[in-house]
């Protein structure tokens, strides 16, 4: 009888440590974006006790970002690790290659846009006119050494702002969160379906908005509005700098400043993440708008619907290029 009374309670002990245990919450996810954007996209179908820590601060840019002590501690401890790729977050290239980063890392560039512009500028170099290059006594061609860094490999890295790219890279994040978290994976496909959703009526308002938009020449700091744009059918003519992170050479600002007297209707777009100081004199006595955008949506609150908010501080800046 002993023995059976301490059976029975060993048995009642292990299901009690067992329910216990089975009642204890599952830890938050816990995910790492490169840039806000990201971060808006993942928050539109993650689970809802998800902690996302994005590594770029407002004001800041992917192109020259440094990474924090507190950046690394937060990549150490990430259940996923989220960024472009390459091509935009270079100071994350070497770091995310190691193998205990690799396995919880998911780069969102889509291999269709690297292929497809990649070849597209290999095809562009090799046919270039070289009566047409502008090359120092050294015989450097500047502008394509400034372009070639910007774009790496000759892809336009701003992908996140075309609304269509983003929905793929949506897809690509409800994926692997769905791998990630097995029991969610039914409520992030249904998160995904609103997110869908939402983002098409979203798209056919912002199109009936910038209707008005497609006789005026939009003119940018550097060339990151380009996706936004041709999404909408607006024209960007002019980027100021071909690459943000040095200030371009006098002979493109003088082309820039013509193209800007030439326009009919010219808006210059700047960004927060970049100073003014270099280029203000540039404008001086030009008849045109200047407005600011930011790609990166610092402003924009982290909610399921915050990119399809984004989606509409962009048309909002790009309105702005009517003036009052």
């Amino acid at each position: 009888m002993t023995y059976a009374r301490h059976a029975v309670k060993l048995i009642a002990l292990l299901l009690l440590t067992a329910t216990a245990a089975a009642a204890q919450p599952e830890q938050p996810l816990k995910i790492v974006t490169s840039i806000k954007p990201l971060a808006l996209l993942t928050q539109a179908v993650a689970p809802a006790d998800t902690e996302i820590h994005t590594l770029i601060p407002a004001g800041a840019s992917p192109h020259t970002y440094q990474l924090r002590p507190s950046d690394r501690r937060a990549l150490a401890d990430a259940d996923l690790i989220l960024w472009v790729g390459p091509e935009l977050e270079t100071f994350l290239e070497h770091l995310l290659e190691s193998p205990e980063m690799k396995d919880r890392t998911l780069a969102l560039m889509p291999d269709d846009i690297k292929t497809h512009e990649g070849a597209h500028e290999e095809h562009a170099e090799h046919h270039e006119d070289p009566e047409h290059e502008h090359h120092d006594e050294a015989g450097r061609d500047h502008a394509a050494e400034e372009e070639h860094e910007h774009h790496h490999h000759g892809v336009d890295p701003h992908v996140w702002l075309d609304p269509q790219i983003a929905l793929t890279m949506t897809r690509a994040i409800e994926a692997r969160l769905a791998q990630v978290r097995t029991d969610q994976a039914d409520a992030m496909a249904g998160r995904l379906a609103d997110f869908e959703t939402g983002l098409e009526m979203t798209e056919g308002d912002i199109r009936n908005r910038l209707a008005s938009l497609h006789d005026v020449d939009i003119f940018t700091y550097h060339d990151a509005f380009r996706r936004f744009a041709e999404h909408y059918g607006l024209h960007v003519s002019q980027a100021l700098t071909l690459t943000p992170e040095r200030s371009p050479g006098a002979r493109h600002l003088a082309k820039v400043r013509e193209e800007l007297g030439g326009a009919a209707h010219p808006c210059l777009m700047t960004e927060p993440q970049f100073s003014r100081d270099w280029w203000q004199g540039l404008t001086e006595d030009l008849n045109l708008t200047i407005t600011t955008w930011d790609p990166l949506g610092s402003d924009i609150p982290l909610e399921r619907d915050g990119y399809l908010q984004f989606q509409q501080s962009l048309a909002d800046a790009a309105l702005s290029c009517l003036g009052e």
